[in-house]
């Protein structure tokens, strides 16, 4: 047997009296005992040191130094190595030296175990044990680690995986860590140990990377075994080099390394990839709420940054400690793919949705819990309960896809949902639909200006839905936008639809709806806008609003969860998802803040000791202030500028024909949609779900909302609104008729629940119900069948232009070459109005419509067709008008007033229209009025401070691994 090499401890402390004594025992229990132990302590205020001399003083050769507390573990290495040169004297120096922290453990054989590794590799020069987690003992923390290129720490273990033996090879690694690392002492002078300007953390990493660039070689020895406490890390023992500030030490630490071992090439490169990195880093902390580790983040960039002379000693240092050769290659095989970051990124965004998106869930599931507790004595569930989940659970994704019907029936649904609005390819327009206009910087025009360019200027505010349309613009452009919106609402509303009405089962018993009863609540509410009329009209905001609703009921669900916080945080989701919902809907404010106040009455009536706590109502009346805020630049110039009628109608071109009560009463809108007796087939389903008395309560409560919301509908119905045009506008109906087929849909689901668990206890009465129910389920296949064949109606039929082509070519290049397009005559009526830019687009209509007659402007025209007058040319010139066109039929007498007319000049049309060109040409349109414009800007700036904060808030407090 070979002689076993010098080996010698140094084993640094500090204030690690909590861990010292079994470090010790591990220590005395080596079966390949150290030659000698040089025992460094950094301040210790709790006899470490002490602790040290008598376990060790009789038992091993001791030397034990002293240094100040806030010296960092690379001048106690150093102060080690210089002990251990000084005492040698004219003897040999110990070839190898195993460092440990007074909370790292060593397992018996883990110094043997390490030294027979290194007789076996004898290119290695650093080798690393196993890391297990104190005191569990048996969690893996690393076996080598590396580090990728946004300064992560990478170990390659999953969260909390266990040791079961999966990583025993022994292999190169980038770095191991410092806690049981034995290195050769020749070559851990010469790499100048551990580098001081990284204190505490990431001098492993750091000392590895030098040691690859310097052509050693690092090895991994799962063998070897060390449990590690990691204190610091873990924010278990402070010191004064991490005080409360451990994630900054830390991110400090990963930059200066990267930024000090990268290639002089790819340095300014690396520089502005972590400045980058490290902004995202700090919105994503924030967006969980971690907003010390945020600010810690940012005051690491700072510090590493603003100190480039300690960068530029560092990297000088390794270049003289190489000797001017860099083995690059290894370095490059041993750091983290590229790739790795982004993965990550995307786990954290699926972690985040996944925990937004489920505490709904997770309320039902609590509930289900208690109930199954109270029902244990009732005996398991019967079979056709079982959650489908688990069915096929040892079968291939494939193979359980095939053989679920309900999940093949839902993708037939989707796919049919998609071929049916196969008319958005390519762009759309048509009925309430304008055109998309050409770019999104028109959108982010629209939402910032005081004062729009449309018509003879207005200062009606842009429309509330369009900021979420110049954000989500942004990857795909406005045509692409409102086809992709269009063609997905549907698919999006039956998922979230999907995941309401499972919670609601789940809330009602603890078993839940059965997937054919949620497949067919969830389809038939998806094809709601779409049978409706909605889709086939241009009614794209009721066509979204559908989409969305489902989504904003399952976040209002954890008003029902009993822990506060959780209560508080569904009301940011709520509110945020009906300022989304009032964006594109205006209407629904106000039905959502009747409805609220309702329900809030009857639970005072019911139930007046809970609802006295502020945690119970205020959720609710904060989910309502939440709109109000976002949304403050739309309503408050709105009734400011006189606007008002824009809170109450729907979005998109105007007028639309009014709907009467009894398509109301069967999902219809203006006399579009399927065949109305298909629609009449929901509220009688919804009667007949009064029947079963087990969930009579809930279904009760889902026609109290249908009361609430045809209340609500009785004076938008009667109602006519003047807008600019020919014709008054009803106001908006759609946020009604959601509501209603909504709370029917749910009440259907509830009834059907009920006799799905009577089961073969059913009554002849339920049975008929029960038949009923079956003859229901027609009803969205015809539906669906429908609108595969004669869904488009309108918006197959583009609006129509009277502008020439070179007119319209003329008005895009500048505000100021508009396009004055008169109709009628002066028996009949004349009426006017103003062709700019790229015409009427998708966020302009509603500001044409609010914006107020200009008195003055219709007396200029007036006087204009009445007689020859070249005054009001030159007025016409001053407001931006270059052509005046006269749409077909051409008024005669009109025609002949303004042929007659000095300063207008005929110009070229189509036939049965006539055209002038204004002379002189106009110039630059009129200013903005300044308090205006100043007004939209504070109302812009609270509202870009409003909405990260609420969307903060709404989300849900991550718990993140301190492995991370």
């Amino acid at each position: 047997m070979s002689q076993q090499p010098e080996v010698a401890v140094l084993l640094v402390s500090h204030d690690g009296s909590s861990w010292l004594p079994a470090v010790l025992d591990g220590l005395l229990a080596q079966t390949a005992p150290p030659t000698r132990v040089v025992a460094v302590d950094t301040g210790s205020s709790d006899g470490s040191a002490e602790l040290v001399r008598v376990a060790l003083a009789d038992r091993l050769p001791l030397e034990q130094r002293s240094l100040p507390r806030d010296a960092g573990f690379p001048d106690a290495v150093a102060d080690g190595l210089l002990a251990l040169s000084a005492s040698t004297g004219s003897g040999a120096a110990p070839e190898w030296v195993w460092i440990l922290h007074d909370d790292a453990s060593p397992a018996p054989d883990a110094l043997a175990a390490l030294l027979d590794a290194a007789a076996q590799r004898p290119e290695a020069d650093i080798l690393g044990p196993k890391l297990r987690e104190w005191p569990s003992l048996r969690r893996l923390l690393e076996l080598g680690v590396t580090i990728s290129g946004t300064g992560r720490r990478e170990t390659g273990l999953e969260r909390g995986e266990y040791d079961q033996g999966q990583h025993d090879e022994v292999r190169e690694v980038l770095a191991v860590n410092s806690a049981g690392m034995l290195v050769r002492r020749e070559v851990l002078e010469e790499l100048g140990g551990f580098d001081p300007a990284l204190p505490i953390f990431g001098n492993d990493i750091d000392l590895g990377w030098r040691a690859a660039a310097a052509g050693r070689t690092t090895i991994v020895v799962p063998s070897a075994v060390v449990f590690h406490a990691e204190a610091a890390h873990r924010g278990v023992r402070r010191t004064p080099l991490t005080g409360r500030h451990t994630h900054f030490q830390e991110r400090r630490a990963a930059l200066f390394t990267l930024l000090a071992n990268a290639r002089g090439a790819t340095l300014p490169l690396q520089a502005l990839r972590l400045t980058v990195g490290s902004l995202l880093r700090v919105l994503g902390l924030l967006c969980v709420r971690a907003v010390g580790e945020a600010l810690d983040e940012l005051a690491a960039l700072i510090s590493v940054l603003r100190r480039p002379g300690a960068l530029r000693a560092a990297r000088r240092a390794r270049r003289a400690a190489g000797g001017g050769g860099v083995d690059r290659s290894r370095v490059r095989r041993l750091l983290a793919p590229w790739w790795v970051p982004y993965r990550h990124g995307l786990d954290f965004v699926s972690d985040l949705v996944a925990a937004a998106t489920n505490q709904a869930a997770d309320v039902a599931d609590r509930r289900r819990v208690a109930a199954a507790e109270r029902d244990a004595a009732a005996g398991p569930p019967p079979a056709r309960h079982r959650d489908e989940d688990e069915e096929f659970a040892d079968t291939g994704i494939v193979v359980r896809f095939l053989t679920n019907p309900v999940a093949v029936a839902t993708a037939v649904t989707v796919v049919a949902l998609l071929v049916g609005v196969r008319d958005v390819v390519g762009g759309i327009a048509g009925g309430a639909l304008s055109p998309a206009p050409a770019s999104v910087g028109d959108w982010w025009a629209l939402h910032l200006e005081g004062r729009h360019p449309i018509g003879f200027g207005s200062d009606i505010p842009a429309p509330a839905y369009v900021l979420p349309l110049a954000l989500l613009g942004l990857p795909f452009g406005p045509s692409l936008l409102l086809s992709v919106l269009m063609a997905l609402a549907a698919p999006l509303g039956l998922w979230g639809a999907w995941r309401f009405l499972r919670v609601v089962g789940r809330l009602v018993t603890p078993y839940g709806a059965p997937r054919w009863l949620l497949l067919w609540g969830s389809v038939t509410w998806a094809l709601v806008p779409l049978v409706s009329g909605a889709w086939g009209g241009g009614r794209w905001g009721v066509v979204v609003a559908a989409a969305v609703l489902p989504w904003m009921a399952h976040a209002a669900l954890g008003f029902a969860d009993p822990d506060a916080g959780h209560r508080w945080r569904a009301a940011w989701r709520t509110g945020l998802a009906l300022a989304l919902l009032t964006a594109v809907a205006p209407p629904a404010w106000p039905l959502v803040a009747v409805l609220v106040g309702v329900l809030l009455g009857c639970a005072v009536r019911l139930v007046p000791g809970e609802v006295r706590d502020r945690s119970v109502w205020g959720p609710p009346v904060a989910a309502l202030a939440v709109p109000l805020l976002v949304l403050l630049p739309w309503w408050l110039p709105l009734l400011l500028e006189g606007g008002v009628a824009g809170t109450v109608l729907e979005v998109g071109r105007w007028p639309t024909a009014a709907t009467s009560g009894w398509e109301l009463l069967a999902g219809r809108l203006g006399g579009l949609g399927a065949p109305i007796a298909v629609g009449l087939a929901l509220p009688v389903l919804a009667l007949l779900a009064l029947v079963p008395r087990a969930t009579r309560i809930p279904v009760v409560v889902c026609w109290l909302v249908a009361a609430v919301a045809a209340v609500v509908a009785v004076p938008l119905a009667i109602t006519t609104v003047d807008i600019a045009g020919p014709v008054g506008q009803q106001p908006g109906l759609g946020a009604v008729l959601l509501v209603l087929q909504g709370a029917w849909i749910t009440a259907i689901l509830l009834g059907g629940l009920a006799l799905h668990h009577l089961g073969d206890q059913a009554k002849p009465a339920q049975a008929a119900l029960a038949a009923a129910g079956v003859a229901g389920l027609v009803a969205p296949l015809v539906g669906l069948v429908w609108f595969a064949g004669w869904g488009a109606e309108e918006l197959r039929d583009p609006p129509s232009s009277d502008v020439p082509v070179y007119m319209a070519q003329r008005a895009e290049q500048a505000e100021h070459n508009g396009v004055l397009v008169l109709r009628g005559g002066m028996d009949a009526g004349l009426r006017y109005d103003v062709h700019r830019g790229d015409g009427p687009t998708v966020g302009e209509d509603e500001i044409a419509g609010l914006t107020a007659e200009d008195r003055g402007v219709t007396a200029t025209i007036r006087s204009l067709v009445t007689s020859p007058d070249p005054d009001a040319v030159t007025r016409l010139s001053d407001l931006g008008i270059r052509y005046i066109v006269q749409a077909a039929p051409a008024n005669g007498a009109i025609a002949a007033s303004l042929d007659a007319t000095s300063g207008l000049v005929q110009a070229s049309s189509e036939r049965g229209t006539r055209a002038w060109q204004v002379s002189p040409e106009p110039g630059p349109l009129p200013g903005h009025r300044d308090w205006v414009a100043w007004l939209r800007w504070i109302l812009l700036l609270i509202q870009a401070g409003a909405i990260p904060v609420l969307v903060v808030l709404a989300l849900p407090p991550l718990r993140r691994n301190r492995d991370e």
